[in-house]
């Protein structure tokens, strides 16, 4: 078997891969002979038939494996004395669509190869951390925030109307036509107005209510309704207004901090200003890494494979479009053409995506079991109740392991550049640290 290389230029190699027939026919008899004493077939004792009716009977499939294994074989071994990382799948043809056992074997093989990334003094990069200390006033803000969220309702003054936010306690009993239906009717029930808890205007009819009217709210089903019986029926609620209740807010005292299982006020207030400080610290990370990924581009030029470059802004486009567009679901779309622009942003994202893999690569960086654990079980909790199930599916899947696992090792390479670089801490007011912070939203990269 020989390789023979037919193209070199920039990143592009193309070789031919030519096996004799007599080569093959070895590594096929090979195999016949290895399975040969687990063989059962009518009419011979297990491990006894016949080496020609093997190969008659299973000759082609095994003919095709051997023929596999060898290209692949030969392609680990040129790639382990070049040095050539491929960027994506190798291209692989055979010559002759009249091929025959027997015929030698002639494979054409291309692929881009990931270029040479050239070494970057860290220590030469300097970034500013914007450091922004929680104040009185937005550690106020949040304890608010806290004490509305856990609010209370309180009658309002007899006769008062309700208003959006109120709640009303009410009876009701819905019909379609005429006819009272299943799960339409309950008691004392505590509507919030506005909620939208019910179905689409519902809960506005009953604004402006008093405590002991009668109101007729009249509504249709949605068409997607998800009770098929009820999906896009007319509907009449009669409903008996019991009370009209304002929200207020809860006090700001021990009694709510235990709530939120704080010890007491104190200790609720050292946590809400913990708690805004590591939001300030995450953020102004985010920033700081802009800056750095800024740097990084501007420092750091080398040839990229096209086949990367035209993936990316693929997927750019499609990831644009359907922001655009999203109550498209799915593919059933027109085709996406990428722009310049996606084709410049994509350059970016794999320049620096070799860069820090590169990095991460040459300085040992690497996913921990344990963070890898940590971080599924994270987005399991998104999946109440299939947490077992998430967690399962992800361990099977070895894409979706990579697709979680990419953005951890991207930060801890981020990390460690971070320890080399000149950073300086500056203190800056929160409006400062939310400019820079939409500033990132708005120039997504």
């Amino acid at each position: 078997m020989t390789v023979t290389e037919t193209l070199n230029e920039g990143l592009k190699r193309g070789y031919t891969i030519d096996i004799p027939a007599a080569d093959l026919d070895a590594k096929v008899n090979e195999k016949l002979l290895e399975a040969q004493p687990d063989v059962e077939m009518k009419g011979f004792r297990k491990g006894k038939v016949p080496m020609a009716l093997l190969k008659k009977q299973f000759g082609d499939r095994v003919m095709g494996e051997a023929l596999q294994e060898t290209i692949d074989g030969a392609m680990s071994k040129h790639f382990e004395e070049s040095g050539d990382r491929p960027a994506m799948q190798p291209e692989m043809k055979m010559e002759g669509e009249d091929w025959k056992p027997g015929d030698d074997v002639k494979v054409n093989v291309s692929y881009e190869t990931l270029p040479e990334i050239p070494d970057v003094d860290m220590k030469k990069i300097k970034l500013e951390r914007m450091v922004v200390k929680a104040d009185k006033k937005d550690v106020d803000e949040a304890l608010s925030n806290l004490a509305e969220s856990a609010q209370n309702f309180e009658d309002r003054k007899k006769g008062s109307k309700s208003k959006d936010g109120d709640q009303v306690v009410i009876d009701f009993l819905g019909k379609v036509d005429g006819e009272a239906f299943d799960g339409g009717a309950a008691e004392d029930y505590p509507l919030v107005l506005g909620s939208n808890s019910f179905i689409p205007g519902f809960e506005e009819q009953l604004v402006g209510a008093k405590a002991g009217d009668d109101v007729e709210v009249k509504v249709d089903f949605p068409a997607e309704y998800q009770a098929e019986h009820l999906a896009g029926k007319a509907a009449v609620f009669e409903c008996k207004i019991k009370a009209v209740k304002e929200p207020k807010a809860a006090k700001l005292d021990d009694e709510l901090a235990k709530q939120f299982g704080a010890e007491d006020l104190k200790a609720l207030t050292a946590q809400v200003e913990e708690r805004l400080e590591a939001e300030y610290t995450g953020a102004s990370r985010a920033v700081m890494k802009r800056k750095l990924l800024d740097e990084l581009d501007k420092l750091v030029k080398f040839e990229l494979p096209p086949s990367l470059v035209d993936a990316e802004a693929g997927q750019i486009a499609h990831q644009l479009w359907h922001e655009e567009n999203p109550e498209v679901e799915g593919h059933d779309h027109p085709e996406i053409e990428t722009t310049d622009e996606h084709k410049t942003l994509a350059e970016r994202r794999v320049r620096l995506g070799l860069l820090l893999a590169e990095l991460g690569q040459k300085n040992e960086i690497e996913v921990t079991d344990a963070e890898m654990t940590q971080a599924i079980m994270n987005q399991a909790r998104q999946y109440r109740g299939q947490e077992r199930e998430f967690f399962e599916f992800v361990q099977k899947n070895q894409q979706m392991q990579q697709q979680m696992r990419a953005p951890i090792f991207e930060d801890k390479v981020v990390d460690f550049v971070f320890e080399l670089a000149e950073v300086k801490d500056k203190t800056v007011k929160k409006a400062d640290l939310e400019k820079a912070v939409e500033a990132l939203d708005d120039d997504a990269a």
